[in-house]
């Protein structure tokens, strides 16, 4: 049994959600969303909670039903607050500016790396060394930081490079003589 799956997701005030067969839409003051749970699994409405049941015990479908939970509760969650990831820059001479709507980085290389930020997503530069990425989509927003942070990742030995804020980076020892 799923020990996820079994929690109705309760819907938050201020959000509507709609159950439509197999596709859930939540609208609320950031915008509406919605997802399409897996024929595996069964969806239903009832007192303000949505629960997610496995349609038969099969593996596959047990193995659906958690994570259909978690994506109705992450979609809820996204309408209602939204998601943001924070990274930070460490390194002399990289930074990261906004230009426009895109994203300018000085990541060491001989030209600076332009990020065009895609639709649904904010990104801010409060400071040079720091980037917040913001959105409705829990998803999207977690792919945006990862594709910024794979420009230049940290490295092992001085920790330069673009990181999670909070991350720690394990350090190895330089070469000795």
């Amino acid at each position: 049994m799923s020990r996820i799956g079994k929690k109705p997701v309760s819907v938050p005030q201020g959000v509507t959600a709609t159950v439509n067969g197999q596709t859930v839409t939540a609208k609320g003051p950031k915008g509406e969303l919605n997802f399409v749970v897996n024929d595996e699994v069964l969806v239903k409405m009832e007192n303000g909670e949505i629960a997610v049941q496995p349609k038969d015990q099969s593996k596959n479908a047990r193995s659906k039903w958690g994570m259909s939970r978690t994506q109705i509760l992450n979609i809820l969650q996204g309408v209602k607050d939204g998601f943001e990831k924070k990274l930070e820059i460490t390194g002399v001479g990289y930074r990261a500016a906004l230009q426009g709507k895109n994203l300018q980085l000085a990541l060491g290389f001989s030209h600076d790396v332009v990020y065009e930020t895609p639709q649904g997503i904010t990104i801010t530069v409060p400071k040079p060394t720091e980037i917040s990425v913001s959105g409705i989509d829990k998803q999207q927003v977690g792919q945006v930081a990862a594709e910024i942070r794979e420009y230049r990742g940290p490295e092992p030995y001085k920790g330069k490079g673009v990181r999670y804020a909070g991350e720690k980076i394990v350090r190895k020892e330089g070469k000795k003589k």
